[in-house]
């Protein structure tokens, strides 16, 4: 089970480029959805059942020529971003997403949780920005099936 809260960041945070970061590149096949994911040498092919804040997640090792293989198979838009990973005092992770194009500008930061009690009642940083967590919006799903 994923439980994620997800949020538009009004200013990226200080010493960005101190933080570790992961080149992610993801297709889907159908925005059911299905995806296969490259972060960096490693990857993935995910199943993400329909949900907002939680959701069924499946995930599945592919080489990468597997991947090579599926991704020309995308359905739309593929989706190129940097994943920072920043630590909270909490121990929960903030995975800052900055989009490069076609949806350079874009920049979310998701939060994953234990509990949707704990997803809850999460009070985000001053430098997140809007909520959007409840927006299908902002699914990568979605992103990829946009007009541009």
């Amino acid at each position: 089970m994923e439980i994620e809260r997800k949020f538009l960041v009004k200013a990226l945070p200080e010493n960005l480029e101190s933080y570790p970061f992961h080149r992610l590149e993801q297709a889907y096949l159908c925005t059911d959805p299905v995806r296969v994911r490259r972060s960096d040498d490693e990857y993935i092919l995910t199943y993400k059942s329909k949900g907002l804040m939680s959701r069924e997640e499946y995930n599945l090792p592919l080489t990468a020529e597997g991947y090579r293989h599926l991704k020309a198979k995308a359905d739309g838009n593929i989706i190129c971003k940097r994943r920072f990973l920043i630590p909270l005092e909490s121990g929960l992770t903030i995975e800052l997403d900055i989009f490069e194009p076609p949806f350079r500008g874009l920049v979310l930061a998701e939060v994953e949780f234990p509990s949707e009690e704990e997803a809850n009642a999460f009070l985000p940083p001053d430098w997140f920005g809007e909520d959007v967590t409840w927006s299908a919006e902002y699914h990568n799903s979605t992103l990829s099936q946009k007009k541009l």
